[in-house]
């Protein structure tokens, strides 16, 4: 149970007092880190790496979770935001792929985490001229649903006009026909954070903004590595009997630490999104081709529209990664194929954020290369993964973890008997329905918050769960954490002091960006940054 304590603010607005005192300290985690030898220890902080520390938790084993930044901080949370089966992968015949990524989608939107997924429909528009036809396109999205087992309709042709019926902003000059499919879509900063939760309510130890310095060696084998918090510069050690490299786009810079010869094993591809005011309500994703082999999408997404995404070589710093003028200039131009003038005037443009995707080595076309994951061995035997997607973030977790299992030379294969027993289908922290969370935080006898807006009550449900009574009940009590944080925006204060207490929020970066929607909003103003900057003081 959840307990809270009266805590002392030094500044001169009235603040919240309250603070949830159910995870460690900070200096408490890092003791524990340092004073553990662990089975695991798990080396960045993205989707990879969390789903593979929650599985390896799940087993049995003792394992730590670092991230030089927050979790999700880079490529996790920079994604278009879909749970999909890959509607382009048919193209190339990968049928049985399809069909996996499908039933990983339906089990995370229907009982890992309904609460933080949800079925979207997509109108894929064919116009005159087009690179692919009407026929074709109505075939296709009937064998992609097909191979989801028609669990969301039958993929079909639709008339134009219906069409533009529920997508206001469709443009129409020289459309054909619009073929319709299903797929999912979340909120991925919050899925992520949710998935931590799980690993550490699992016995994981986590702490974000812990940066891995150098690696530990016993007899030339890696046996873990020097940490520095970036926080207050604190050093300390962490020992574990296997390393896990789960840094994404950085890891070649891991695999040099082991060893400082060894060759690239990666290549980047940058993808950048838009996110503008909605000029009208849609009830569908529109997906466009560009070309036979790319996709742009037009997503409803947290009351906004979310545009995207590029597709091109990246070999810059990672850590530099953002949208420039030219990505800005892309996007708008192949949205404007299916989406009207009106609402891509610039001024509408919200915020705009680039991720990048870790792809196999070797030469190619970025938009032609496959989404997998690869597992490798390094002289020292640290492991690194890379690659994959969104979509199967749990089944790369349980992946890696049977590869580790089956390496020779390791030890903690025996350890994992736990995981062979694991449900397949193991829910998330906070898992409800959530209309019904919703309606019971609205119902009169459901809430502690009186006169609680739909629209927040609808964010709580989606974004927590279950959880969401956690938060109403600390704003029943302390009246001013039920306050919007901005009147444009479904948050409220009692959000930031879970994020800070119960999420691992550090900064108001990780708040405002991860932990909420107020920056992807363009909300985030100079006093709303600085009022919840106090929250950490």
């Amino acid at each position: 149970m959840t307990t809270m304590q009266q805590i002392p603010f030094a500044g001169t607005e009235p603040t919240p007092t309250v603070r949830f005192t159910e995870r460690l300290g900070r200096a408490e985690q890092r003791e524990e880190l340092a004073n553990t030898t662990f089975d695991l220890l798990v080396i960045g902080g993205g989707i990879l790496g969390i789903s593979t520390a929650w599985h390896a938790a799940q087993s049995g084993l003792r394992v730590a979770l670092v991230d030089s930044g927050d979790f999700a901080g880079a490529t996790s949370s920079a994604s278009s935001k879909l749970l999909h089966g890959g509607l382009r992968y048919l193209q190339t015949g990968a049928v049985k792929l399809v069909a996996e990524n499908h039933f990983e989608r339906r089990a995370v939107t229907r009982q890992v985490a309904p609460h933080l997924a949800r079925p979207l429909t997509f109108y894929l528009p064919v116009y005159k001229g087009g690179p692919h036809g009407a026929a074709k396109m109505g075939a296709g999205v009937f064998a992609y649903s097909a191979l989801s087992g028609f669990g969301d309709g039958v993929g079909h042709l639709l008339n134009p006009a219906k069409a533009r019926m529920a997508v206001p902003e469709l443009r129409i000059e020289d459309l054909k026909a619009v073929a319709v499919y299903g797929d999912s879509q979340m909120n991925d900063s919050r899925m992520a954070l949710m998935t931590v939760r799980a690993a550490a309510d699992s016995g994981a130890a986590v702490l974000n903004h812990a940066e891995v310095t150098g690696l530990r060696f016993t007899r030339g084998r890696v046996s873990g590595a020097d940490v520095r918090d970036r926080l207050d510069g604190t050093e300390f050690g962490i020992d574990a009997r296997v390393v896990l490299n789960a840094t994404g786009p950085w890891v070649d810079h891991l695999r040099r630490m082991e060893d400082a010869g060894a060759d690239p094993s990666i290549r980047l591809s940058k993808g950048a999104h838009l996110v503008l005011k909605r000029t009208s309500h849609w009830k569908a994703a529109l997906a466009t081709p560009i070309d036979k082999y790319r996709i742009t999408f037009a997503l409803p997404w947290e009351d906004m529209l979310l545009l995207g995404t590029t597709d091109e070589a990246y070999e810059d710093d990672p850590g530099a990664v953002a949208v420039n003028d030219k990505d800005r200039a892309q996007i708008l131009d192949e949205a404007s194929v299916s989406v009207r003038a009106e609402q891509l005037r610039p001024e509408l443009i919200t915020y705009a954020f680039a991720g990048l995707r870790v792809l196999p080595g070797g030469p190619g076309d970025t938009a032609k290369a496959k989404r997998e994951t690869v597992v490798t061995e390094g002289r020292g035997g640290m492991l690194s993964v890379a690659g994959g997607k969104w979509t199967t973030f749990r089944h790369i977790g349980r992946t890696v973890m049977q590869k580790l299992a089956a390496m020779p030379g390791y030890t903690i294969g025996s350890d994992m008997e736990p995981m062979r027993n694991l449900p397949h289908r193991l829910p998330l922290p906070g898992v409800a329905n959530p209309h019904a969370v919703a309606h019971r935080l609205l119902s009169d006898g459901g809430a502690p918050i009186p006169h609680l807006a739909e629209d927040t009550a609808e964010h709580l449900a989606t974004h927590y769960g279950s959880l969401a009574f956690d938060l109403t009940r600390l704003a029943g009590e302390h009246p001013e954490l039920a306050e919007r944080i901005h009147p444009d925006a479904p948050e409220i204060w009692a959000q930031v002091v879970y994020a800070r207490d119960m999420e691992w929020a550090q900064t108001p970066d990780d708040v405002l960006r991860r932990r909420t929607t107020l920056q992807i909003r363009g909300l985030d103003t100079p006093e709303i940054r600085a009022r919840v900057e106090r929250y950490f003081l």
